[in-house]
């Protein structure tokens, strides 16, 4: 039985197919796309667009080269939505959460007593983060009231796009906990804080689990594609989907989804709230089986990503990644450390500038050559997952003993070592598609291919080469 994982990350889109093959999981991609950032009415929007068609592109891909997957899921980030009105039609744009319209919000809240962070942490457990679908949605109402007056629903962006697959409109649970809006103990919208923010209720769509079968394609999309699949919810937050595919083999790894995000936490059964955990901005996001994963939130590869793009040649040529990381090995010894969780490195002009002047604004070296500043970066973020293992061990009063990084970041060998001798921690780096082995999974489970999480975990870990780096 063949499956479809639609991945969408913040710079690009990828359509793997799954499948079981001799007790092992085996993975095709079958279409790539880009992702981009377009401004629009003076903020910065998804091209919302552009994806819903390079979904149906991947699908119709699919058909062309013979697969016809039984079923498919799609992931992508969290926190960012769309408004519908009651006929159906998308109101404004879908805003992403890099734009600027939500920086005074969380400090307007707090001068006009509205509601105290403190009080929002202890409901819902999720950090603080000025772009929190939350914010969004204040930040909406102070910019265009009617929309959110017009709005019949509210749907996040992987909700949205299996919209306009099948015709149904359900919330998804591990995105939807993303908007800090979800009860951290019901497990369902709070509704005494969104009546406190004085947002419409009636937006908001009862929660649907992982493993929730939305149906099938809507006649036009099969007309489009040529194919029919049954659409399952997987952790549609990408960061959900990619916990799923660690291979842990026990309960004392760390987990690190390593990309334009780097995720670095934990799995618990229950959410931790405390005084404690807000001041440190750990999070507690809703996973699959609610599991939460508790975690801490860090820039990650977006800074490489965008030094990478800032040394393009006239041409519009990047240099390799591993040509980034041979400059950086060669600039081993280059001490400076930002704080890679400053907001001044969310979306500046110039990363390399940006890195640069924080150096100079806390005394240090400045770096100067390509790989002084990919040093740079390198050593905070192997010092931010220091200190994010450190504030884990302590609030979950645990002791861990090893790493397991997925992701696309698992590929960089460098950084890998970095992190293992920062952590003191055996690293045990992949797979690579994290996010999408977490998708596929869940729609595995669900067609009852795979009994458990667990097996699940045991068979990627037989199925994919997991390399080992132990710290210096």
């Amino acid at each position: 039985m063949m499956h479809l994982a639609v991945d969408i990350g913040a710079s690009s889109g990828r359509h793997i197919i799954g499948y079981l093959k001799d007790g092992k999981i085996c993975l095709e991609e079958v279409w790539r796309f880009e992702n981009r950032l377009i401004e629009k009415d003076g903020h910065l929007c998804w091209d919302i667009d552009h994806l819903y068609e390079e979904v149906v592109n991947g699908i119709r891909q699919c058909a062309k080269l013979g697969y016809t997957p039984s079923t498919m899921g799609i992931d992508t980030w969290a926190v960012d939505y769309v408004l519908l009105d009651k006929e159906g039609k998308r109101i404004g744009d879908a805003v992403a959460y890099r734009d600027e319209r939500t920086n005074s919000i969380r400090r307007e809240m707090e001068e006009k007593k509205i509601l105290s962070f403190a009080e929002q942490y202890a409901r819902t457990g999720i950090q603080y983060q000025k772009f929190n679908t939350v914010y969004q949605l204040l930040a909406l109402k102070k910019e265009h009231p009617e929309q959110l007056e017009a709005a019949e629903c509210m749907l996040m962006i992987p909700d949205y796009l299996n919209y306009l697959l099948t015709g149904v409109k359900a919330q998804e649970y591990t995105n939807a906990t993303t908007t800090a809006l979800i009860n951290a103990y019901t497990k369902q919208w709070d509704r005494e804080l969104i009546d406190l923010l004085e947002v419409p209720f009636q937006i908001f769509q009862p929660i649907s689990v992982p493993g929730t079968v939305l149906g099938e394609f809507t006649d036009e999309i099969q007309k489009k594609t040529g194919l029919n699949m049954k659409v399952i919810l997987p952790a549609t937050h990408d960061t959900g989907s990619a916990f799923l595919s660690v291979p842990a083999k026990d309960d004392n790894s760390v987990f690190i989804s390593s990309g334009t995000w780097t995720l670095v936490g934990v799995e618990n059964r229950d959410p931790i709230t405390n005084m404690e955990s807000m001041e440190l901005n750990l999070t507690n996001e809703g996973g699959y089986e609610y599991r939460f994963r508790y975690l801490k939130n860090i820039m990650g590869l977006w800074m490489i990503q965008n030094i990478r793009r800032e040394l393009a040649d006239e041409k519009g040529n990047c240099p390799s990644f591993p040509r980034l990381i041979e400059a950086a090995q060669k600039s081993h010894f280059f001490p400076s450390v930002v704080d890679v969780d400053d907001d001044r490195f969310l979306a500046p002009a110039s990363m390399i500038k940006e890195v640069q002047q924080a150096c100079e604004d806390t005394g240090q070296a400045v770096p100067e050559t390509t790989g002084q500043v990919m040093q740079t970066v390198y050593n905070s973020l192997a010092a931010d997952y220091r200190k994010a293992v450190m504030d884990l061990e302590r609030l979950s009063q645990k002791k861990y003993t090893s790493v397991n990084i997925v992701g696309g970041g698992s590929q960089d060998m460098y950084l890998n070592q970095m992190t293992a001798d920062a952590t003191g921690l055996t690293v045990y780096a992949g797979p690579t598609e994290g996010t999408a082995l977490g998708n596929l999974i869940v729609q595995m489970i669900e067609e009852k291919e795979i009994a458990s999480l667990q097996e699940a975990r045991n068979i990627i870990r037989e199925s994919f080469d997991i390399k080992e780096v132990k710290p210096r």
